[in-house]
């Protein structure tokens, strides 16, 4: 599980741990000496990047569908096509 600092604290610690996660937290001073050296990424920006580009698409962004089969069918939808823009 890739938190960060605002997501500390002791009881998510326990129910982490209860359900046998690996808990990565970091603060953003640890990220940026991490990004320095060579190999290591911070593992948070995969996640902010992939919700930056679903906010892109302005019906998964504001949810018309009422039913949920149609809007996981448009999730789909576009996470097909995030895949074909970046290949």
């Amino acid at each position: 599980m890739c938190l960060d600092k605002g997501y500390d604290s002791r009881p998510l610690r326990a129910r982490l741990q209860r359900r046998h996660y690996t808990l990565h937290l970091k603060s953003r001073g640890q990220e940026q000496r991490e990004k320095r050296t060579r190999g290591k990424r911070a593992r948070r920006l995969v996640v902010q990047r992939v919700a930056s580009w679903l906010n892109r698409y302005r019906r998964i962004l504001v949810r018309w569908e009422k039913k949920v089969e149609n809007y996981q069918s448009l999730l789909h939808l576009v996470f097909a096509h995030i895949l074909w823009r970046s290949s």
